[in-house]
C-alpha cells in the first residue's frame, strides 16, 4: 500500500469514528499497518499527531453542535465525543478554542471550521504534498456556486515559524487568533473559513469590490496587535489579499489552488 493509500485509508477512518472509542491501534488495524507505522507517516506528512487532531476534529464538530443546538446540554456534546464529564470535555474544549464550552456557546462567535477535515494529496509528489495542507471545505461548494461572482478577502499569517518555536500552543492561538480577526471584520451574510495550515479565506456576500477591500483595509489596520499568551503579548501580522473567481466553469480543486495562489501573490 502506498503512502498516499496509507494516509487516506486513516483519515477516512478517523473521520467515520469520532464518536467513537478510537485508538491509534484501531485505525492502524483498519489500515493493516503497524501503529508506528502509522504513527510516524501521519506526523511526517500532517505535522500533527493522529491523537491531537482526533481532539481537533473532535472539538470542532462539537463547536458547531454548541452553535446549532441551543437544546443540547454541554455534557451530550461531551459524551458525544467521547468525554465522560464535563471537566475533561472543557480541558480539550479549551485547549482548542482558548475558551469554555459555555463560553463559546454564550458568545456572538459565528462558527468556523477551525480544524476542518484533512484530505490527501492524490498522488505521490503532488505539490500540495510540501507546499500546502490540503482540507476540505466542500460543503461549502454550493455556496461557492451561489456567489460565484463574489470576492474573497484572503489571509496568511507572517512569520508563523518564530512563534510556534516559542511554544506549539502558541502557534495555535496565533492561528485562532488570525481566524478571529477575520469573523470580526466580517458581514452578517460574509463566510468565514481555513484553507490550510494558517491559511484563511473570507468569502463576501458582495460582487463590490470596494467592499472587498474595506474588509482587507480593516485586517490591514489590525496587523501588529499582540495576542496574549501566558501573559506574553505577540504581536500578529496577517499577509492580506483579495481576489475573486473568472473561471467560467467552477472546479472545486482549481478554486483551492487559486486561493492559495492569491495569497502568495499577495506576499510578493
Amino acid at each position: 500500500m502506498s503512502r498516499i493509500s496509507l494516509l487516506a485509508d486513516s483519515l477516512y477512518y478517523i473521520e467515520e469514528h469520532l464518536t467513537s472509542n478510537i485508538k491509534t491501534e484501531d485505525i492502524a488495524a483498519a489500515c493493516f499497518c503497524s501503529k508506528s507505522t502509522l504513527e510516524k507517516l501521519f506526523q511526517c506528512l500532517n505535522h500533527i499527531s493522529i491523537r491531537d487532531y482526533i481532539v481537533r476534529r473532535r472539538m470542532t464538530l462539537a463547536a458547531k453542535l454548541l452553535l446549532e443546538d441551543s437544546s443540547i446540554s454541554i455534557l451530550d456534546v461531551a459524551v458525544k465525543y467521547g468525554y465522560g464529564s464535563n471537566e475533561a470535555f472543557t480541558r480539550a474544549f479549551k485547549q482548542v478554542w482558548n475558551c469554555t464550552p459555555a463560553e463559546y456557546r454564550k458568545s456572538d462567535h459565528k462558527y468556523s471550521a477551525l480544524f476542518p477535515r484533512l484530505l490527501c494529496p492524490l498522488e505521490e509528489g503532488d505539490p500540495y504534498m510540501k507546499e500546502r495542507k490540503p482540507v476540505d471545505i466542500s460543503e461549502l461548494y454550493d455556496l461557492f456556486l451561489e456567489r460565484r461572482h463574489c470576492y474573497f478577502v484572503c489571509s496568511d499569517i507572517k512569520c508563523l515559524v518564530p512563534i510556534n518555536e516559542i511554544s506549539h500552543k502558541a502557534g495555535d492561538l496565533a492561528i485562532l487568533e488570525s481566524m478571529n480577526r477575520l469573523q470580526e471584520v466580517a458581514g452578517p451574510e460574509d463566510v468565514v473559513f481555513r484553507i490550510g495550515g494558517d491559511e484563511f479565506t473570507l468569502l463576501t456576500a458582495s460582487d463590490d469590490i470596494t467592499y472587498a477591500q474595506s474588509l482587507a483595509d480593516k485586517l490591514i489596520s489590525m496587523n501588529g496587535n499582540p495576542f496574549d499568551y501566558e501573559g506574553t503579548s505577540i504581536p500578529l501580522t496577517l499577509h492580506v489579499a483579495v481576489t475573486k473567481q473568472d473561471e467560467g466553469v467552477l472546479k472545486y480543486n482549481h478554486l483551492f489552488a487559486n486561493l492559495h495562489d492569491a495569497i502568495r501573490v499577495g506576499k510578493e
